[in-house]
C-alpha cells in the first residue's frame, strides 16, 4: 500500500504515519484533527476525533459513545477519511501561512474485543496524562460503556500548503 506526498513522491504507508503522526511532536500533540464519514442524506459529516495510531497493525483507533449520529453514520457506509494539519506556521518575512497536512483514507472497523478496547483507551489516555490512577479508574468507570473503532488506512496523502 502507497500514499501520495506532495508532487507524486512515494513512500510506504507505516513510514508516512510514522513520519506526519508520531515522529514531529506539536504535530503528534497539537495538531486539528477531525473525522468524515458518510451521513445522513450522504452528506459528509465531520467530527473532531482524538486518535490513536497503532504502529503494530497500522489503524487509527479512535472511541466514544456505543450509540449516537456518527456511529449510525458508521454502520451504514464504514467508508471514512481522517484529516490531520498543523497549526502552521510563517518564514522570516513572509506573511503567508504555511500548513502541513495529512488526510487518510480508509473503512472502519468496529472492535468487539473489551481486552484490545481497554488496551488501546490506555494508550490513547498517555497522549494526555501520565497519571495511571485517573486512567485505571477511567478506564474502569467508563470502559463498558465505550465503543472502540478503527480506521484501517487504504490511501493516505499529505502536502504542505503555502497560503500565498
Amino acid at each position: 500500500m502507497h500514499i501520495l506526498y506532495h508532487d507524486m513522491f512515494m513512500f510506504p504507508i507505516s513510514t508516512y504515519i510514522f513520519y506526519f503522526l508520531l515522529s514531529i511532536p506539536y504535530l503528534r500533540e497539537w495538531a486539528f484533527r477531525t473525522v468524515f464519514v458518510i451521513g445522513d442524506n450522504e452528506y459528509p459529516y465531520g467530527m473532531p476525533m482524538n486518535h490513536f495510531y497503532c504502529e503494530e497493525d497500522g489503524k487509527i483507533y479512535f472511541h466514544g459513545s456505543k450509540m449516537g449520529h456518527k456511529i449510525d453514520a458508521m454502520k451504514r457506509h464504514n467508508k471514512a477519511s481522517f484529516c490531520v494539519y498543523d497549526e502552521g506556521f510563517k518564514r522570516e518575512g513572509e506573511w503567508a501561512l504555511n500548513i502541513k497536512s495529512v488526510i487518510v483514507f480508509g473503512k472502519i472497523e468496529f472492535i468487539e474485543d473489551r481486552e484490545t478496547t481497554y488496551r488501546i483507551a490506555e494508550m490513547l489516555s498517555h497522549k494526555f496524562t501520565s497519571d495511571e490512577g485517573y486512567i485505571q479508574h477511567e478506564i474502569q468507570h467508563s470502559g463498558p460503556g465505550t465503543l472502540l473503532f478503527a480506521l484501517v488506512p487504504e490511501h493516505m496523502s499529505g502536502k504542505i500548503v503555502n497560503e500565498s
